[in-house]
């Protein structure tokens, strides 16, 4: 293949890339988009196979096949068979898989540079100062989104307690394992690549750099976590493109790290964090202490059951259904869209609100609810619909405990004050499923469950929102 036609490939490849991201952007077209992906990676890869086949022995392009096909039905098979409880850690493992590789190549070039184009001129310069620059930092980032994304999965899996963990002075060491770095791509640099100590120590460095950012981050910050990893995954792989000058690299690792880092600053507004600490792994740790769960207080509560909350919706006007992590832990999406038929057949009006990191992921709420099949029209964001709780009649909450607390608005204490938050305290019911009066995932009690207009509905989401249906 000429170089002018692989560039063409790749530029096709990149606007099929754009168009799937654009997709990605709602629901009604996600699948779309989805598929637009897929068809420009099998043509990115197509290119860069037909780029580099003159080159190989039949062998090794036979070893490649078997590599890609193995990978794609081990992707395949972990896709289809985990639930969408699992989705979070899904994506965390995905994302260290593409840290993963990322790592591998660089190290690949650096002890191959020959292979790549990148040896230098003489036995005495393995490759130029500019390329084991470059390479180091492509080791850097995927070595940091590889351990990053295991603590993030060990978290949002249960390996690992969800609760921030403050290492000893975290701040200095992550100060000095930065300049360690530093220092080692410098030497590495200005030795041309030849003291394979320091590349080593970059991505040692790196790994435990990894671990340190994330480990002391709370399991109810994942979402913006999850995003943060996935750009440094697309960046470690565009900071590879320059190296090996591979355009179809650089568009696409472009394309992951920028969309990646924007999602993470919208985000961060969602939930009033600073972007600067995530980056520097404070995120969500400040008052760790301070944001213990306090769901043991002896206050009134007014419980219900599934009877009384059916004849309050039936009888209602206006209702909005706010989803959150519970719901996924219970699959009660199902549930709930056959309570919203039979609601809309009693002429109530049913809207749903979805916070921008409610669930364990971006979008989780959204895809859960495509999964049964909920009408898009009847999906709105915070900023659309947050206003529309003071005319609602009933808030059916299931299971979004932080993203619904009206301390963020009320206690300055709180460490989520100044958050956005779902103002459901505002309809004239709140009916609030969940299994116990315990504190959401950030570890802080939720006053809401204390407000007079306030029905607890304490038991299994699923088994409440059925026996629900089976009232109305």
């Amino acid at each position: 293949m000429t170089s002018d036609l692989a560039a063409l490939a790749y530029a096709a490849s990149a606007v099929l890339f754009i168009l799937s991201i654009r997709g990605l952007s709602h629901p009604e077209s996600a699948r779309t988009g989805n598929l637009l992906g897929m068809l420009g990676m099998t043509l990115a890869i197509a290119t860069t196979l037909a780029i580099i086949a003159p080159d190989l022995q039949p062998v090794t392009i036979a070893l490649i096949l078997v590599a890609m096909a193995g990978g794609a039905t081990i992707g395949a098979l972990l896709a289809a068979r985990a639930p969408m409880t699992d989705m979070p850690q899904l994506v965390g493992a995905f994302n260290a898989l593409g840290g993963g590789a990322s790592l591998l190549v660089a190290a690949a070039a650096y002890y191959s540079p020959e292979s790549f184009g990148l040896a230098g001129a003489g036995d005495a310069i393995r490759v130029s100062a500019r390329s084991a620059t470059e390479l180091s930092i492509s080791a850097l980032l995927g070595a940091v989104t590889v351990s990053g994304s295991a603590i993030a999965f060990a978290k949002l899996n249960g390996n690992m307690s969800g609760q921030p963990i403050l290492l000893p002075a975290r701040h200095v060491l992550n100060i000095a394992l930065f300049l360690g770095i530093i220092a080692m791509i410098v030497i590495l640099a200005m030795s041309h690549g030849n003291l394979e100590y320091a590349f080593w120590l970059v991505v040692i460095f790196a790994l435990v750099l990894g671990v340190t950012l994330i480990i002391p981050i709370g399991g109810a910050d994942m979402p913006v976590v999850i995003s943060v990893l996935n750009s440094y995954s697309g960046w470690a792989a565009a900071a590879l493109g320059f190296t090996l000058s591979n355009l179809g690299l650089i568009i696409t690792g472009s394309l992951v790290g920028s969309s990646g880092a924007i999602l993470s600053f919208i985000m961060c507004k969602g939930m009033n964090r600073s972007f600067s600490n995530v980056l520097l792994g404070g995120f969500g740790a400040e008052e760790a202490g301070a944001a213990a769960a306090t769901g043991g207080e002896d206050r009134p509560v007014t419980r219900g059951a599934a009877s009384d909350a059916a004849f309050i919706m039936k009888n209602a006007s206006k209702v909005i259904i706010v989803p959150g992590y519970g719901l996924a832990v219970a699959q009660a999406q199902h549930a709930i869209k056959e309570m919203t038929e039979f609601l809309k057949e009693e002429g109530v009006e049913v809207k749903f609100a979805i916070h921008p990191v409610a669930g364990r992921m971006p979008g989780h709420m959204n895809v859960l609810l495509a999964e049964a099949q909920v009408s898009y029209d009847d999906i709105f964001e915070l900023e659309d619909i947050n206003s529309d709780f003071k005319t609602a009649d009933v808030a059916f909450v299931i299971g979004a405990n932080d993203v619904t607390n009206p301390a963020a608005k009320s206690d300055p204490s709180s460490p989520i004050y100044g958050m956005p938050v779902l103002d459901v305290a505002s309809a004239g019911t709140v009916l609030f499923v969940k299994r116990s009066l315990g504190s959401g995932y950030a570890g802080i009690a939720n006053d809401l469950f204390f407000h007079e207009n306030t029905m607890m509905l304490l038991g299994d989401g699923k088994k409440m929102v059925e026996d629900i249906v089976k009232a109305l």
